[in-house]
């Protein structure tokens, strides 16, 4: 009977110190928790931009509750960032334990009066943003003659921008890389045009992986000329294309990129930032998405 009941203490006791090493891990200790802001993942705003509209401050704590870091906005008019004047957008930011990196603002292909360049760049410095980015072209200025005439603006935005301690850039899409009557403007015009210390390049992953571009060849071509990055995955490898098609954006480390290895080349580039992007804003699961994003960011790639 006596060596019954100590057997019965014996399991009691061996099942009660199994479940304090799960509950506590190796040693008793306590599990260790990973605050994902450190790894400073930045997201790219236009990814929310339907909750954005919906619902600014309760995105922003959402997108802050996942762990992202770093802002990169897509809503400037008139002096003005989603409404909001800077210092109380930047505030609202900040309070939530996020910073605001970067922000999209365009030139339009017509050309910026040196007067709306100084009021987007007075407004942007005092959001306190490092970087400011042109984001696009519209489908009807994809002429060389219309591609050179914006890389002489975007020189003159950047030297404006400069001068507030600003670092202007462009983002990319595919329709760069294609081939017009033997030039390719983002390596015959864009590279070869953009100052550099007025403009910076802001690389998007999935477009230059859809136009068949190889990251790490171009920053090996173009060194320190990539301080900002775009992590947007792809379900599929094809033939590069040069329509603006999103149908393929998954969550980062869901496809095929192999963001590690091209992160292992910040330093060639001169990557500084990154952020992520879904053109798509996951297809109705922009949460679940975003979350899927930054714990393979965190757990498999920065690491």
């Amino acid at each position: 009977m006596s060596t019954l009941t100590n057997r019965r203490e014996f399991f009691k006791i061996s099942a009660v110190g199994a479940i304090g090493l799960t509950v506590l891990g190796p040693l008793g200790c306590a599990p260790k928790v990973v605050d994902r802001k450190t790894f400073g993942v930045g997201i790219q705003l236009y990814t929310v931009r339907d909750a954005m509209a919906a619902d600014v401050a309760g995105t922003l704590k959402k997108l802050s509750d996942l762990g992202y870091k770093n802002l990169e906005l897509a809503s400037y008019a008139d002096g003005k960032f989603y409404g909001f004047a800077p210092k109380e957008f930047k505030k609202m930011v900040n309070d939530l334990g996020m910073d605001i990196i970067s922000s999209h603002a365009g030139v339009e292909s017509k050309g910026i009066t040196m007067d709306s360049a100084k009021m987007m760049a007075d407004a942007h410095a005092e959001l306190a943003v490092k970087y400011c980015v042109q984001p696009w072209v519209n489908d009807e200025d994809r002429t060389i003659e219309k591609f050179k005439q914006m890389v002489g603006d975007w020189n003159q935005v950047g030297k404006i921008m400069k001068e507030t301690g600003i670092q202007f850039g462009y983002h990319n899409h595919n329709f760069e890389f294609k081939n017009m009557d033997g030039i390719v403007p983002y390596y015959d015009i864009y590279m070869k045009e953009l100052d550099p210390n007025y403009v910076t390049m802001e690389l998007d992953l999935f477009w230059a992986n859809k136009a068949g571009q190889d990251p790490v060849e171009m920053f090996k071509k173009y060194p320190g000329r990539f301080q900002l990055l775009h992590f947007k995955d792809m379900h599929t490898k094809q033939e590069p294309f040069f329509d603006v098609i999103k149908d393929d954006v998954c969550e980062v480390g869901a496809g095929v990129i192999d963001f590690k290895t091209i992160w292992k080349s910040k330093d060639i580039a001169g990557a500084k930032y990154l952020f992520v992007e879904d053109d798509n804003q996951g297809n109705g699961k922009t949460f679940e998405t975003l979350e899927t994003s930054i714990s393979n960011i965190t757990t498999k790639i920065l690491v």
